[in-house]
């Protein structure tokens, strides 16, 4: 290959660069980015840099140094809007047309957002430096009441940061224990009764039906008809793989990019990396998205062998990762927690929120969640088995 094409200035996206050079490929790389920023670090999006504990530069993952050092061509404040993988282009928004040999796919997600809510002033999604930008600018500003819509761990980290920025918070979560599907639903019930510590407002399995205002929201509307005062609303009700610009190109998708183990999307000259790319994960035991920052830098590695080779590589067999903070208290999760897995707390105790607890299946680990415990989870993520494997036993 003499040209590859990133689609997704990302970390995914980063990242593959970096190992496509680590892997000794000298040929062009072209970035395309439709946000105007250079790769950036997201999760202290919702954390430090929301409360102004960060300025945008701590954010950077490359400096300029490095990027020469890569010799990337970046087309920042650019939107891919089509892949030819025949005529071996990718069509910008404004026309242009990138000619490449390889095509990263690592668009990532977008925020879904509240039906009837476009144009109307203090209402936020947070995924990108801009989306944090302009709803941190809001709560420094001391809006006093704030309405966050979904208690996954986005909406809770929010939550929390806005708390200690002394403002006050409910959070409206439609499931009946926030953090289920992630946690099961004894841990999801320890994990949200952060909220009750801290004294958050917490409302569980009532959904919303509108928002209230003219101009600038005042107010949410439940389900039950119930309104809440709100000078700031922040919706975290999921993302959306980033996809449609792939239509018609014969990239398989599928509530992301369908691929196999090694990224490969079985189109030649194809792959993807990171929260578009749904693979299949010993783990789960099924394809998956993984939405992870440890998913993306390792998979980079997978994607760019793939790539140079034209033969899928081999995934490395590590356990999905991700941590949470909020209140002063980091929650780790590694493995995956099956339907039918129980808990078992081996270290610590749950009332004082510091604890690791064992997910077994069949006696066998296949995830741990420690709070406050960092040393002890890392041990223990060590010894969890994917599920893949405990099926065949």
């Amino acid at each position: 290959m003499r040209s590859i094409t990133v689609v997704g200035a990302s970390l995914a996206g980063l990242s593959t660069v970096r190992a496509l050079r680590a892997e000794g490929y000298d040929g062009e790389i072209v970035v395309i980015g439709e946000e105007r920023h250079t790769p950036y670090d997201r999760p202290p999006l919702s954390k430090d840099f929301l409360k102004g504990a960060l300025d945008a530069d701590a954010l950077a993952l490359g400096d300029e140094g490095e990027y020469k050092d890569l010799d990337v061509h970046w087309l920042l404040g650019e939107r891919a809007v089509r892949l030819d993988p025949v005529a071996r282009t990718v069509t910008l928004a404004g026309g242009r047309h990138v000619r490449t040999d390889g095509v990263v796919v690592a668009t990532g997600a977008s925020p879904r957002t509240l039906p009837g809510t476009d144009g109307l002033g203090g209402v936020h999604t947070l995924r990108t430096l801009d989306d944090a930008q302009a709803l941190r600018a809001e709560l420094l500003d001391g809006l006093p009441r704030v309405v966050v819509i979904g208690a996954g761990f986005i909406g809770a980290e929010v939550a929390a940061t806005a708390h200690r920025l002394g403002l006050h918070v409910t959070v409206v979560e439609a499931l009946d224990v926030p953090l289920k599907r992630q946690l099961g639903r004894e841990m999801g019930l320890v994990c949200s009764s952060l909220h009750h510590d801290h004294g958050v407002r917490l409302l569980c399995g009532t959904g919303v039906a509108g928002l209230v205002g003219e101009g600038r929201v005042t107010g949410v509307r439940l389900a039950d008809g119930r309104v809440l005062a709100a000078d700031i609303v922040v919706v975290g009700v999921g993302v959306r793989p980033a996809t449609d610009w792939l239509a018609g190109s014969g990239v398989r998708v599928d509530d992301g990019v369908v691929c196999d183990a090694g990224c490969s999307t079985g189109v030649p000259g194809v792959v993807a990396v990171g929260d578009v790319a749904r693979c299949p994960n010993p783990f789960t035991g099924r394809h998956a998205r993984i939405e992870h920052w440890s998913n993306a830098t390792e998979q980079a590695k997978t994607a760019a062998r793939t790539l140079l080779t034209g033969v899928s590589a081999p995934a490395p067999l590590t356990a999905p990762y991700f941590w949470s903070d909020q209140y002063q208290v980091r929650i780790q999760l590694a493995g995956h927690v099956a339907p039918g897995t129980e808990p078992e707390v081996v270290e610590g105790d749950v009332d004082s929120r510091t604890f690791t607890a064992v997910y077994r299946r069949e006696d066998t680990p296949v995830a741990v969640l420690s709070l406050n415990q960092p040393k002890f989870f890392n041990r223990l993520r060590r010894t969890l088995v994917p599920a893949a494997a405990v099926a065949m036993t």
